[in-house]
């Protein structure tokens, strides 16, 4: 992957004959508490030096990515808009940024479906957020989940299951990495020789859970699931020399996965 443009809001990467851009959406700090070790234990007093803090707080990146094959923009995750902090909701800033209009881009698709991957279907003043959007993709086992949220009740009947293993285009092949939801999935993009993996929610602190993958998060559908796709999927990028893309790590989350004397780490492209 090279790297081909930056801003403040955005970093796009040229695969093969795809273009990727990582999106800013902003950031949330949440407490440390957010961290689990086994049988579901809070770290106190044990909390490894390592991990950086922001007023006590672990910081967060949102990130969304935009996959444009030369004939549409494929739309991975939406961001928060104005659904929960107001440190998120970035993402029209980042598009506009990137250069990448909102009305061309025709599918959107979700690794999962809480809060900070959706709501930005719809502007903070109300307005759709992808005006010529024709297919919503949806983790089938969280279809329901995503027509239970009453503020994108407009979108319920757009939305469109998909299952691991199906290609939602020529080049992005839909993985399930479930655990963090029940329907969580990443989406691996090749082009040129060259793959991504566009992992959703993997890893939400990259300071400690590359090293100690163990080390799973309060929010966690089900901990020991998520512990088992982490393990796998850090694996299957380490040793397949696979690119990388977080929602959560460090804007913009792009990189590499290489084993380490323990457990892995991350190296950012």
């Amino acid at each position: 992957m090279e790297r081909i443009s930056a801003g403040h809001y955005h970093t796009t990467y040229k695969i093969g004959d795809v273009t990727v851009t990582s999106l800013r959406d902003g950031y949330v700090d949440m407490p440390t508490r957010r961290l689990r070790q086994p049988e579901n234990r809070a770290f106190a007093d044990d909390l490894p030096s390592q991990v950086p803090l922001v007023d006590g707080a672990l910081r967060l990146s949102v990130n969304a990515f935009a996959i444009d094959d030369g004939h549409e923009i494929m739309l991975i995750d939406t961001g928060t808009s104005n659904a929960w902090h107001a440190t998120m909701g970035l993402l029209p800033q980042a598009l506009s940024e990137a250069k990448i209009a909102n009305d061309r881009i025709g599918t959107v698709a979700f690794t999962h479906t809480h809060l900070d991957h959706i709501h930005g279907l719809i502007l903070p003043d109300g307005r759709d957020g992808f005006p010529q959007l024709s297919r919503l993709l949806v983790p089938r086992l969280e279809l329901g989940m995503f027509r239970a949220v009453t503020r994108l009740e407009r979108f319920h009947g757009k939305a469109e299951p998909f299952d691991a293993g199906q290609r939602l285009g020529a080049n992005i092949e839909a993985i399930a990495t479930l655990g963090h939801e029940v329907g969580h999935m990443c989406f691996r993009v090749t082009s040129g020789g060259e793959t991504l993996l566009i992992w959703g929610d993997i890893v939400h602190v990259p300071s400690l859970q590359f090293e100690r993958p163990e080390v799973a998060w309060e929010f966690d559908a089900d901990q020991d699931e998520a512990r088992a796709s982490r393990l796998r999927i850090l694996a299957l990028a380490a040793d397949n020399a696979y690119c990388i893309a977080g929602a959560h790590l460090d804007s913009p989350g792009v990189g590499r996965v290489l084993r380490a004397e323990r457990g892995f780490r991350f190296e950012p492209l």
